[in-house]
């Protein structure tokens, strides 16, 4: 069935197409912005004291993207980068970008296993990296894979455990020396030549824009995490278009206290800046909501971007009051769907009355959904917005077929910004990407009539209690309003009589109190009686990852080996 074919009452819809894509490398836009605004800010780096405009910035990142040739790194070679937030990680994803080598974000809070499949998965030629962050040791856990490291010469790694490695940078900690075996940033930065420098200038026009430029190691709750493969194509536009929607110019300035490692950092925040020339305002290495409110004010920031947890953290910080942020006008917030309350709270109490909400996955560059400013306020606090411009959005069935609007189905997205794949797995590829080009996203979603989706849970994550289908978001919504709930999440554990239960996790306000029969006695008259959990517990944490998704998985598990101890 043709696009125009398909009925109105269907759950179907296309974002606007008048503005044209983007058809350059990010390298090349860049040195465009850099013409039209090379003495604005681009980037402030609070933690590391760190402040450049763009030429400045431009002639840091063709330093280290000569260095990295100077390396024998080439187009197409794979950079693994293991790092928090700071200003060498924003200059290793613009450097790579120049020279046509593939970044590899590695999650900070990888352990050793994990960085040796991520590293081998798609056979990283350099590493670049953190000494330590938190409580890791990167180091110590690199040596664990790599234990004749202290020994070799840069550049000359021998490794079984890490065959394809050969290279590794570490970014040392203010006053830190060196570690042993490792070769420093700045000494890496002081190997480029003039003759580097040249044949950097030789590699720009010979690049793609459909060229891979970047993998994401989605965070998969069973099995290895898959590599997706993002090109320029991809990255840029879908800044480029989420920077129009949030109508930033040069003039604004954005606090990004989300990890540069995920999507949500490295294309909405540094990339989105760098799409209209505006300044990238990072406030710490990690999230810490008072160093944001601090960041916030001392910046004068206009735009602050956050999953939902980090928007509660700052709202309910017990010196949030002290801060003035009226500077604050846009934002976007994704990661996670947004309690309405929360929502509201932003818009007045921060200011942010143009927040958006985006929505999509890593495997769409990431979003595909996004609110309008000018949307009525209502659709701002209960969907995730429409299709996001040159991309097509379906709700179907188990069978794939179209649901009528208001039914619930799995959200499919089609366009510009959906990968090439996963790096070098056919199979699962073509198991997340249908032969028509649809992403499939295994979110629940409705859509009204105007073409608004509300995202009502995970297919996995629906309960089904009796042969009622239960979706976990309508129980958390309820849960928000309730005077003493912080934050809730509600997830199905198995039973043998009705095959599955509902469960709720709930953290509560500082200072307040409240027990299980008396939230059960509040949903009461709010919700149907199957809808109202079976067993709840009052928690400090919840299992997150660290770009602040709860793991439900884990909560389920921990809560039936809990019962089963009962018992």
């Amino acid at each position: 069935m043709t696009t125009s074919a398909i009925k109105p009452t269907l759950s179907y819809h296309r974002g606007a197409s008048d503005t044209p894509l983007l058809e350059q490398t990010i390298g090349g836009y860049l040195e465009h912005i850099v013409e039209q605004f090379g003495d604005r800010e681009a980037i402030v780096v609070c933690h590391q004291q760190q402040r450049l405009n763009y030429r400045e910035y431009l002639a840091r990142i063709d330093e280290l993207a000569a260095a990295l040739l100077h390396c024998g790194i080439q187009p197409g070679d794979r950079v693994g980068l293991w790092s928090p937030n700071n200003l060498e990680w924003s200059l290793v994803q613009f450097a790579t970008a120049r020279i046509g080598a593939i970044m590899v974000c590695l999650n900070p809070a990888y352990r050793p296993a994990e960085l040796e499949f991520a590293l081998n998965n798609v056979g990283c030629k350099m590493l670049i990296m953190a000494s330590q962050f938190k409580h890791s040791n990167y180091v110590d856990m690199l040596n664990e894979l790599a234990p004749g490291l202290e020994d070799c010469t840069f550049g000359d790694l021998y490794a079984p455990r890490l065959p394809e490695l050969t290279h590794v940078v570490v970014i040392p900690q203010h006053g830190e020396s060196t570690p042993a075996g490792l070769f420093d940033f700045k000494r890496l930065l002081a190997l480029a030549s003039e003759q580097d420098y040249d044949t950097l200038r030789t590699i720009g026009p010979r690049l793609n824009p459909n060229d891979a430029i970047n993998i994401q190691f989605t965070s998969g709750t069973t099995g290895n995490p898959k590599g997706a493969t993002l090109t320029h194509r991809n990255i840029l536009n879908n800044a480029n278009l989420v920077a129009q929607t949030m109508q930033l110019t040069e003039h604004d300035k954005l606090c990004i206290p989300v990890p540069l490692y995920n999507c949500f950092g490295m294309v909405l925040g540094n990339l989105v800046c760098l799409s209209q020339g505006a300044c990238a305002v990072f406030p710490n290495d990690a999230f810490d909501p008072l160093l944001t409110l601090q960041t916030v004010e001392a910046e004068q920031c206009t735009a602050l971007h956050g999953v939902p947890t980090m928007f509660i953290a700052q709202l309910e910080h017990e010196q949030f009051n002290h801060f003035d942020l009226s500077s604050l006008r846009t934002g976007v917030m994704a990661g996670a769907t947004c309690p309405e309350k929360v929502m509201r709270d932003v818009q007045t109490k921060m200011h942010m009355t143009d927040i958006l909400i985006g929505y999509g996955q890593t495997e769409c560059s990431p979003i595909n959904h996004i609110t309008d400013v000018s949307a009525p306020l209502i659709k701002r606090v209960t969907t995730v917005g429409r299709a996001i411009a040159h991309t097509e959005v379906k709700i179907v069935d188990e069978s794939g077929e179209l649901t009528p609007k208001g039914i619930p189905g799995e959200v499919c997205a089609r366009g510009y910004s959906v990968m090439l794949g996963y790096w070098q797995d056919d199979a699962k590829t073509q198991a997340t990407i249908d032969a028509d080009g649809w992403l499939h996203s295994g979110d629940l979603g409705v859509m009204d009539d105007e073409g608004y989706v509300a995202i009502v849970g995970r297919i996995k994550d629906m309960i089904i209690r009796g042969g009622e289908n239960i979706y976990p978001r309508e129980i958390e919504e309820v849960l928000y309003h309730h005077p003493d709930i912080q934050d809730a999440a509600v997830f199905g554990i198995h039973d043998e009589k009705y095959g599955e239960e509902v469960c709720a996790w709930l953290q509560l306000k500082p200072e307040h109190y409240a027990d299980e029969e008396a939230v059960r006695e509040y949903l009461k008259d709010k919700l149907s009686y199957f809808k109202i959990p079976k067993h709840i517990r009052i928690v400090d944490t919840y299992p997150m990852t660290v770009t602040g998704k709860l793991q439900k998985f884990k909560m389920r598990e921990a809560m039936e080996q809990f019962l089963s101890e009962l018992t």
